[in-house]
């Protein structure tokens, strides 16, 4: 299945409804008889009318799933029905196999547990948006003196289900729908007097949008999370210069992602966005460094901002320049293990490029290759002092194995320049499980 940056799993909450499904005609009479008591001059003057209006809309809506409880085994669920499958087919959903089940307002899927997974309504009880008619009742309820907490209850309630919705459109991979839903999730969430804004909604309305190809919309919304100061810990600046750039909007991009960078530094998307783009361009891409001043003037004894210039400078190829901006990290802050971490890894890149140019000569200039074989062995042996500090001193897990292991890669290489170096790879390899 796809993923979405937000965990859209919070999404599907169970569905836990035992009333029986009504008929069509019923659910449509009860709209009629609340909408005509709503309209009355007399009667619609109070907010009563309008808050019935409301709850009939929403009955509307989960008319065709009443009967229907997300998580239940298909036993259960066939005596809970009220009915029986028109039809039953195995079907494959984003590479999970289902039992799909055709009722007669509802598909239902049955994972490979046996529990009732996804419902998705074929034949509405109500044959418009039961849920912005549903929101916009509860709003006039509210703006003719429904108290606050009542209205904002129900329109939580209408912003749930259509988050739901919009999950459910995204796993059948209905991505435009599913930002038409999320959408509707975030308006509704925005919509006196609701009170909390959704702002998952809001960037899951623009990324699916970016998956429909909607590069206009998600743009909007996107910009919708920075008014509402949600960055996604700055992806969404990342996410603006894509759209910008499908636009050939090349500006807009390189606009966004210079604010991204000054707010923050280390995210990743907006580093290779940044280095992308002025390749793209035909501009140097060293020029990046400089969007980088700014933040180290506000923040001069911030490590990761030197750890940051280097990883641009390494993935230019420029080793030197990345060495000096890793030992200045390690200079700033002497405890910052990302930055012996940052300049073991480019003594190991500069033995692996200058070995790959040792292998590209010609048989007869040995001469030459044994010069720069003792290059890369020199270069390994560089890479050791910076990650066996790093090793030491790291408190992180995943980096202290990962330092372990490119450890065990440079003594591999250097196992017959010495004794020391074969017990040093045999030391890493135990460490790491290996025979």
């Amino acid at each position: 299945m796809k993923k979405i940056l937000l965990a859209l799993a919070l999404l599907a909450s169970m569905q836990v409804m035992n009333a029986q499904i009504k008929s069509d005609a019923d659910i449509q009479k009860a709209i009629e008889k609340a909408e005509a008591t709503a309209n009355d001059a007399k009667k619609g003057a109070k907010p009563a009318a309008w808050l019935k209006l409301g709850q009939a809309y929403l009955n509307a809506y989960n008319n065709p799933t009443a009967n229907i409880t997300s998580g239940i085994d298909k036993a259960t669920f066939a005596l809970m029905a009220g009915e029986k499958p028109v039809t039953t087919e195995m079907v494959e959903i984003e590479g999970q196999s289902f039992e799909k089940q055709v009722l007669s307002h509802a598909n239902v899927y049955f994972n490979q547990n046996g529990q009732l997974a996804l419902t998705e309504v074929t034949k509405p009880s109500y044959p418009g948006d039961a849920l912005a008619k549903a929101a916009d009742a509860y709003v006039t309820a509210y703006q003719k003196g429904a108290k606050a907490k009542d209205v904002d209850a129900q329109l939580q309630t209408i912003v749930s289900n259509y988050y739901n919705d919009a999950f459910n459109a995204y796993t059948f991979g209905d991505l435009a729908k599913a930002s038409e839903l999320f959408g509707k999730a975030a308006e509704v969430s925005m919509t006196e007097p609701s009170s909390k804004i959704d702002t998952n909604a809001v960037y899951n309305t623009a990324f699916t949008a970016v998956g429909a190809k909607q590069y206009d919309r998600a743009r909007e919304y996107y910009n919708k999370c920075l008014e509402l100061g949600y960055t996604s810990d700055g992806s969404v600046y990342a996410a603006l210069s894509d759209c910008a750039l499908a636009a050939q909007d090349t500006l807009a991009a390189k606009n966004y992602l210079a604010e991204g960078l000054k707010q923050y530094p280390d995210n990743s998307a907006i580093l290779t966005n940044l280095i992308n783009l002025y390749l793209n361009i035909n501009e140097d891409p060293a020029k990046i460094v400089e969007l980088l001043d700014e933040a180290k003037k506000q923040m001069p004894d911030n490590a990761s901002l030197y750890y940051v210039e280097g990883n641009i400078y390494r993935d230019l190829k420029n080793y030197d320049a990345a060495i000096a901006a890793y030992r200045k990290a390690s200079e700033i802050d002497p405890n910052y293990e990302w930055g012996y971490f940052g300049e073991g890894i480019i003594w190991m890149n500069k033995a692996v490029d200058i070995n790959e140019e040792a292998n590209a000569l010609p048989y007869n200039e040995y001469k030459k290759f044994d010069e720069l074989q003792k290059q890369v062995y020199d270069c390994f042996k560089e890479a050791i002092p910076a990650l066996e500090k790093c090793y030491e001193m790291t408190q992180n897990a995943d980096l202290k194995e990962l330092t372990a292991d490119n450890l065990k890669r440079v003594y591999f290489n250097l196992r017959n320049q010495g004794a020391e170096y074969k017990e040093a790879y045999e030391k890493y390899n135990a460490i790491l499980g290996g025979e």
